[in-house]
């Protein structure tokens, strides 16, 4: 609009007495305060009382009919719209009066210019020119990561959670020499078992072995196989079964073939060819879930498939779908068989490593030990964590706490994050031993050991009064044989995977390469037909206990340390809320406890729909909502970086600056709690209520870059939002559309991401929540 016009409308459209209740405020607060009513009082009047000048000012200034006619600062809407944004900043603490007291001035002079007044309105709702936004490089900050356990309200085709566990995953190591040691080598009498087993093979008497395994397909088509394995299983069970060392109480371990039927627990409905369960009824078809699978594996009939594109990858897939369906598992260990060429694996929260290859008929002592000790080996030998105990038909952990040890009662699983690598966050409802009408909640997870523990950062806001964040009961680096447990040390037990024959400076080699030019030690994979004296040679591993190797791995090897926290708040996820009122105002609750966290100095950096919980039942003492999940919160004060290799958060909800490689900002929390709302208003029909929707599902796996297009296009024009917005809302949450919107234009100010930090965003998204709460359609029973 030009200035003529502009000049045209305000001559057209006098002030007159618009004005008359804001300068009749004026003068009762300066009556109040004792100070003289003219315009130099302003100066003198405490924040307080000038707040409540400059509301009736700002209030009185929207009532003028001009307010309606003149454009917006941004070119789009009035210019009441720009006041109505102003009041609502009014409400934050950091308000800066200075901005608005010339046109306070002006409206309260004894001959007021109406020209005046409207210019220094337009001066008052103006954003002042910010500071560049400061995007950090990669040396200064962590970097972020994909990972699996991501994917809310997600179909999980496979085509999309291939690309993120392959990143998730990282370099596969594999070719370790003293692997079978590590994971073998404590299971009791299994040396002594495999060797008689295999002397039987030998003499005939059991599957017969000679130049090979009898009855081993010779084309490896994979149901011959599956078949052969099997009953050569059945033979190795039954004859261990028999032995007077047998560990009878893991006798009920049965091998379990389903490569063409899903198994149940699964998003995805994942298949897997073979593996080991729990169920001593099993048969090679009976059908099972994946709590049942202690093993997985995978067979390929090409030999070739020996490679991360293949049969890793495979295999990873099902280690995820057991890690996931149990709850108590540290580790999985599983195998490949790819012709006759066999590898032991381990998946755990770094990533996934695995044996020397080796022919399964040229070394048939060396499969009846692997697979005897699939069989035979403990519950922690297997990757189960000895810490959650179950006796008396109840499951509990034990704790120090105040100097005297306590027992807390595991009541159900709340969350389990669907990964291998990463932090692999668990969190279990809870009650301390004799006292089920206290609810607490055990979380645990795996962390980088360089990261602040999130029990410190717990027990530093208990101190400060934070509100509406998870309350600290104890926290703990989880113990296990008297060690603090983490990938390194207690999982792999020093296994140095620069000696894997595909390592190289730290990533791997082609597994061509690896096997041409790696150097080889240890027993050879040969073609070369073995003789049957090999009864006398040694075994793979020797017998040795599962202390730690004595030669450990170079340091800056990638770590996770397993860490336990307790808390007093028990709730549950936001978009479970009972109504579109109690969600919004969880929403409210969760981000004022957000701005108290951050005045005390620590940013969370992980607003997601998982991490805002609310509370509906009065019988609970915990917060009527707040936020959990500190692991990725850092303090304010902090330089740099942490020297984490990582973090990851759900990228549905991050911030497009952050997405950008901006530093992290509570603005971008704040953008956050705004995605958080969006989701849920297209993915959920009700109370959780869930739903995927094919054109928001590739947020869960595109690239960064991609991602932050696709977000800015959704909120950068408010056509096009609200056009997404009414196609896409579920009926439920239809009725929030004009109030999500207008949260975009405060987290969006002209249609943009923000340009500089704003706190009295806090308050004025509380606001537009809280009058949300009083809409009647929100209210009603749509």
């Amino acid at each position: 609009m030009d200035e003529l016009l502009r000049s045209e409308i305000i001559q057209g459209n006098p002030i007159g007495d618009g004005l008359d209740a804001f300068r009749a405020c004026f003068i009762a607060v300066c009556d109040s305060a004792g100070a003289t009513c003219t315009p130099a009082a302003i100066e003198q009047l405490e924040h307080q009382d000038l707040r409540k000048v400059v509301l009736s000012c700002l209030r009185a200034a929207q009532n003028l009919p001009a307010a309606d006619l003149l454009p917006a600062t941004t070119g789009r809407g009035s210019l009441r719209s720009d006041l109505l944004r102003l009041e609502l900043s009014l409400l934050s603490d950091d308000f800066d009066f200075d901005r608005i007291k010339p046109l306070l001035t002006s409206a309260l002079a004894n001959h007021p210019d109406d020209s005046s007044i409207w210019h220094q309105v337009y001066s008052a709702v103006v954003e002042p020119t910010p500071p560049p936004r400061l995007i950090v490089s990669s040396l200064q900050q962590t970097p972020w990561l994909r990972n699996t356990s991501s994917f809310p309200n997600s179909s999980e085709h496979r085509k999309y959670v291939d690309d993120v566990l392959k990143e998730e995953l990282g370099p596969m190591y594999v070719g370790l020499r003293n692997f079978h040691d590590t994971y073998f080598g404590g299971v009791v009498s299994l040396e002594t078992a495999s060797k008689a087993f295999f002397n039987q093979c030998l003499e005939g008497s059991g599957p017969k072995f000679e130049d090979g395994w009898e009855g081993w397909p010779k084309d490896a088509n994979q149901d011959e196989v599956l078949s052969w394995f099997a009953g050569f299983i059945e033979k190795l069970t039954a004859f261990a079964d028999g032995q007077q060392s047998s560990p009878t109480r893991r006798c009920g371990r049965r091998p379990l073939a389903k490569p063409n039927e899903p198994i149940h627990g699964s998003v995805g409905r994942r298949k897997m060819d073979i593996g080991f369960m729990n169920d001593a009824q099993a048969q090679k078809d009976s059908r099972c879930h994946w709590s049942q699978v202690l093993v997985a594996g995978e067979l390929k009939s090409n030999p070739s498939a020996d490679k991360a594109s293949e049969a890793w990858l495979d295999l990873g897939r099902y280690a995820r779908e057991v890690l996931a369906a149990q709850d108590s598992r540290r580790f999985v260990l599983g195998f490949t068989i790819c012709g006759s060429l066999m590898r032991v694996w381990a998946f755990d929260r770094v990533g996934g490593i695995a044996s020397e290859q080796f022919d399964i008929n040229k070394d048939g002592r060396r499969f009846v030990f692997t697979v005897l000790g699939f069989l035979w080996m403990s519950e922690e030998e297997l990757g189960f964590d000895p810490t959650i105990v179950t006796a008396n038909h109840e499951r509990f952990i034990e704790i120090e706490r105040n100097g005297s040890r306590e027992r807390v009662i595991i009541d159900e699983v709340m969350l389990r994050a669907r990964c291998i690598a990463g932090r692999a966050t668990t969190c279990w409802k809870a009650h301390p031993e004799g006292h089920p009408e206290m609810v607490l909640v055990i979380k645990d997870s795996w962390q980088y050991p360089e990261r602040d523990e999130e029990g410190d950062l717990l027990s530093e806001v208990a101190d400060k009064g934070v509100i509406n964040v998870a309350r600290h009961y104890h926290h703990e680096t989880v113990q296990i044989r008297e060690t603090d447990d983490d990938v390194q040390k207690n999982v792999r037990r020093w296994l140095d995977i620069t000696a894997a024959t595909n390592y190289r400076l730290g990533r791997p080699l082609p597994l061509s390469d690896a096997l041409t030019h790696a150097p080889r030690k240890g027993r050879s994979s040969s073609s070369r037909k073995r003789p049957s004296s090999q009864t006398d040679s040694p075994l793979p591993p020797g017998k040795r206990s599962c202390s730690v190797s004595p030669t450990k791995p170079a340091s800056g090897m990638p770590n996770r340390v397993h860490r336990r926290v307790i808390l007093r708040d028990y709730g549950k996820p936001i978009y479970k809320a009972s109504s579109r009122s109690a969600l919004l105002a969880a929403l409210a609750g969760c981000v004022e406890g957000h701005e108290t966290l951050h005045k005390a100095g620590i940013l969370h950096r992980d607003v997601s729909i998982n991490n805002l919980m609310i509370n509906e039942d009065a019988d609970n003492a915990s917060w009527p909502s707040f936020l959990i999940d500190l692991d990725l919160a850092i303090r304010t004060e902090r330089g740099g970086a942490s020297g984490a290799k990582g973090k990851t958060g759900t990228r549905a909800f991050m911030a497009i600056g952050a997405l950008l490689g901006e530093q992290h900002s509570f603005m971008h929390d704040l953008e956050s709690f705004f995605w958080v709302l969006f989701w849920i208003c297209i993915r959920y029909n009700g109370p959780d209520k869930g739903r995927a929707v094919r054109e928001f599902d590739k947020w869960n796996y595109v690239e960064m870059k991609e991602l932050a297009k696709l977000k800015l296009g959704t909120v950068a024009k408010e056509e096009i939002f609200m056009e997404t917005a009414t196609d896409h809302f579920t009926l439920y949450y239809k009725p929030l559309i004009p109030w999500v919107n207008r949260l975009r234009r405060q987290v969006f100010p002209m249609d943009k991401p923000w340009e500089r930090e704003d706190p009295g965003l806090y308050s004025v998204f509380r606001a537009i929540l809280l009058d949300a709460q009083q809409d009647p359609k929100v209210l009603g029973n749509v």
